[in-house]
């Protein structure tokens, strides 16, 4: 990676960690979508930094916030992200480029569609979600973040429909968080993936990190919970499109290039 790429690469965790410090998501997303769509490095070697920088912002945010956290949907999200993660890691590592970009494409769409009922209209549902769908977002948003290192747009989708304080949403997201880095670098690192051009770019990036976490505690937005929420679905309707275009223009190349 030369200067220019490591300088992009450096500002765009900066700009992920302070999001994901003040909405509880994102990080991962931002750097995947936008450092994995200018392939600037290789998609599991990125996934890899974007573990080991996630559980630093993590671990960084949640002081103090230990006690927000919502026991039982963090309970049901984890008992489905974990052996999911597993799932995902392998499906990274055996599926193919073309297969990886479909995937892309059909995250990129759930994530669109239903950030963009909630952008135009941010009412939560009801009631807490009961386990069994709590369950299932944990599977999903564990296969997400173990093939991209990345379950943002699942369970930022799924945690902000709940009925709960901005304070409480938050802090659940990044506990969940918590268990699909913490889980995921140690599958990479058993598998022989944390080499030394993981861990040095993760070197360069933890003071961004400690950075971005620090202006996103410190210095968020002074806005209303509803425009946040509007906000945080907003960045995930963006973050939809983007992956699903980066994913389509991907197989165009692979498809003229196959002719």
């Amino acid at each position: 990676m030369d200067a220019y790429a490591l300088f992009l690469f450096l500002l765009l965790v900066l700009l992920g960690t302070y999001v994901q410090s003040v909405t509880g998501f994102a990080m991962g997303m931002i750097i995947t979508a936008t450092v994995g769509g200018s392939m600037l490095l290789p998609l599991p070697v990125l996934t890899a930094v974007v573990s080991l920088l996630s559980l630093l912002n993590v671990c960084l945010a949640l002081r103090g916030e230990w006690g927000q956290i919502h026991r039982s949907l963090f309970v049901w999200l984890a008992m489905g992200q974990v052996p999911a993660i597993g799932v995902g890691l392998w499906l990274l590592l055996t599926l193919d480029a073309a297969a990886q970009q479909w995937l892309y494409l059909a995250l990129g769409a759930f994530v669109a569609l239903g950030s963009l009922s909630m952008t135009l209209r941010p009412v939560p549902q009801p009631t807490v979600s009961k386990p069994l769908p709590t369950f299932i977002a944990g599977v999903a948003g564990g296969l997400v973040g173990g093939m991209f290192s990345a379950s943002g747009p699942v369970m930022g989708w799924f945690n902000y429909r709940q009925p709960l304080p901005l304070r409480t949403v938050r802090a659940t997201l990044l506990s969940c968080f918590f268990v699909t880095t913490s889980v995921r670098s140690i599958l990479v690192g058993g598998n022989g993936g944390l080499t030394s051009e993981v861990l040095l770019l993760t070197a360069w990036a933890v003071p961004v990190v400690v950075l971005g976490t620090w202006l996103g505690k410190h210095w968020p937005p002074r806005v209303a919970e509803t425009t946040m929420k509007r906000a945080a679905f907003a960045l995930l309707l963006a973050i939809g499109i983007w992956i699903m275009a980066n994913a389509w223009i991907a197989l165009l190349v692979d498809t003229a290039a196959s002719k």
